[in-house]
């Protein structure tokens, strides 16, 4: 069930991230040029837009994660790491290490043992 719902999520294509220039983001003011934006329907629109773009940003970055302590785990490399190791080099517990290490798995097709 979690695939068409990965699906839905990958149809609404939220707005793109766009870096922003270093001068910009030295501003503390500064959040991709919301501070300058009058009108509040607007806001509301681009701000939304953000929250979603974000949110996708975020869950590609976890599947990323999840397929890099994946292949990382696979007992076929000569310098395989721990979940142990792989907990401390993303800071994470060894239990949430373990978990992703079988995410990744699953995101690769299981080829991994």
């Amino acid at each position: 069930m979690a695939q068409p719902e990965r699906n839905e999520r990958q149809r609404l294509r939220p707005a793109a991230l766009l870096f922003e220039p270093s001068a910009a983001v030295a501003d503390p003011e500064h959040f991709f040029d919301l501070e300058s934006m009058d009108d509040p329907q607007e806001l509301l629109a681009r701000a939304t837009e953000l929250t979603l773009a974000f949110r996708a940003a975020t869950d590609r970055a976890v599947e990323f994660q999840a397929v890099a302590a994946a292949q990382l785990a696979d007992p076929r490399r000569f310098d395989r790491l721990t979940t142990a190791d792989i907990a401390e080099r993303a800071e994470w517990t060894e239990d949430y290490a373990k978990k992703m290490v079988e995410f990744g798995r699953s995101l690769l097709g299981g080829s991994a043992p």
